[in-house]
């Protein structure tokens, strides 16, 4: 079978309405059909990866948005579900956020290891 590495770089793309993540969604999905997938996060996708988030009280206007997403908790579960989840250590580091803070289980790595993690692949999605 095919290994699959799916980068998301992209933060916070269509998620202001209860769904999740979709590229977060469909790994999980893909994985849960039988897939080998793994996942990367880098650039601002990174934040994915911090614990506690709260977007409740989120508005537009006068519409309050009653069912946040939970990102930090989708992370978790792609994790919990044994799909290898990746961050880059420098683009947390650009970003000002502690390896401390992240989710249990998520695997932290340089940008000079990065090709050998996509070399282990056969499959690159880039969103």
């Amino acid at each position: 079978m095919a290994k699959i590495l799916s980068i998301v770089e992209r933060a916070y793309h269509g998620t202001v309405e209860e769904q999740d993540d979709t590229i977060l969604w469909i790994s999980h999905m893909i994985k849960d059909a039988g897939a080998d997938i793994s996942v990367l996060l880098r650039g601002n996708a990174v934040n994915y990866g911090v614990i506690g988030q709260d977007a409740s009280g989120l508005r537009f206007g006068n519409v309050t948005l009653d069912v946040p997403p939970t990102l930090d908790a989708d992370i978790s579960n792609l994790i919990a579900a044994q799909v290898p989840t990746y961050v880059v250590r420098e683009d947390l580091a650009d970003r000002g956020i502690s390896e401390a803070g992240l989710a249990k289980g998520l695997k932290v790595v340089g940008r000079s290891e990065l090709a050998d993690l996509y070399d282990s692949h056969d499959s690159i999605w880039h969103w």
